[in-house]
């Protein structure tokens, strides 16, 4: 049943660094998206995660957080500093990790495309990584309580690689479900040759799942082949699916092949919940001077505008994420751009061009 009359209600986690500054540009633009596209509003929930949420409520993610988010739609999440957190934080699972472990949120969507006016590496790159999020060599989600990596002595650390059918079955039918909206091709990135076992199965269950999708096109590469045709050849590539670490390592590269990691945008989702979050860090020294790239961020709104138009039958959502997409290209295109793509523009300009250009047909 379609849920496009409701008011949706989405929180807004603005986290360490620059995650202020990004996470306020991405709301501007999400608002400007969605008036532009006739949407109705959204309601914003502003909820502490980070070093704010440590002063007031003494943990980097508290409790009343996680219950918060679990009465809203969706969410955007700013980035984070765990590192720069006191020592006994640190201790803790990562508050982006915790998050996607509390609510399941499986897959982790991380698209990577060269806009005109943006150097690249890999100016034909148009690929999407759909990475499993939940498990794979990831000891910090992998276990139900506690940690997959450990000390038996003090001279010998250990970590536990899981890999499940269920898992792999759902993260195969989100890639052959991508790929079939595209240009009907999927690569299966593993290491079997070697991690015969778990990679094996991760490789199988995908091919299992590929007789479902019959019009699409299927093949696999073991994950150093694959860093090597990402350079030499990223545009052969439509949507890749592998397991967490290995997804989280090539979208890195997939993202500076397309020009910059601050381009790096992703949704962490399952098949009920989504949350946009960039692929970058909290890039503290940054911090306060107005020169973060908000792109990432606003790339990740705008994917999550999409996954709710598509979850509730709102074509005006959908409508509103394509318009941020095609605002930021023409920003680009037109020449305007922040710092770290060799441009002039501070933050709060480049998202006033964005503002203004979500409004253009």
């Amino acid at each position: 049943m379609s849920r496009a009359k409701e008011r949706l209600r989405l929180g807004l986690i603005e986290g360490d660094g620059i995650g202020p500054e990004v996470v306020r540009a991405t709301r501007r633009v999400v608002d400007e998206a969605l008036a532009a596209a006739a949407a109705s509003p959204v309601d914003w929930v502003p909820l502490l995660m980070g070093h704010r949420a440590i002063e007031e409520f003494g943990a980097p993610l508290p409790e009343r957080t996680l219950q918060a988010l679990e009465d809203l739609d969706a969410w955007i999440l700013g980035p984070h500093d765990n590192a720069a957190y006191a020592a006994e934080h640190r201790r803790e699972v990562a508050p982006g990790g915790a998050i996607r472990k509390h609510f399941g949120l499986y897959a982790n969507i991380r698209p990577a495309r060269a806009f005109r006016g943006v150097r690249a590496t890999a100016p034909d790159i148009d690929l999407v990584i759909v990475r499993e999020n939940s498990e794979g060599f990831y000891a910090d989600r992998n276990m139900f309580a506690g940690s997959g990596e450990f000390r038996p002595t003090p001279d010998i650390a250990m970590a536990i690689g899981v890999v499940t059918r269920r898992a792999c079955e759902l993260i195969a039918h989100e890639a052959f479900r991508l790929a079939s909206a595209r240009r009907k091709k999927v690569t299966i990135v593993h290491k079997a040759n070697v991690l015969p076992m778990t990679m094996g199965l991760f490789r199988d269950v995908c091919y299992e799942i590929a007789h479902s999708y019959p019009g699409v096109q299927v093949g696999d590469e073991h994950v150093d082949a694959m860093a090597a045709h990402l350079v030499r050849a990223a545009g052969d590539f439509d949507v890749v699916v592998t397991e967490n670490l290995f997804g989280d390592i090539l979208s890195d590269l997939a993202g500076e092949l397309s020009g910059s990691l601050g381009m790096a945008a992703s949704l962490n989702c399952s098949a009920t919940r989504a949350m946009a979050q960039a692929v970058h860090g909290a890039a503290p020294s940054l911090a306060g001077h107005n020169r973060a790239n908000p792109v990432a961020l606003q790339l990740s709104a705008a994917m999550l505008l999409n996954w709710l138009g598509t979850r509730d039958g709102d074509a005006a959502l959908v409508h509103a994420g394509e318009r941020i997409e095609h605002a930021v290209a023409a920003a680009f295109e037109a020449g305007i751009a922040t710092a770290d793509l060799g441009g002039i523009a501070s933050t709060s300009e480049f998202t006033e061009q964005i503002c203004a250009r979500v409004h253009r047909r």
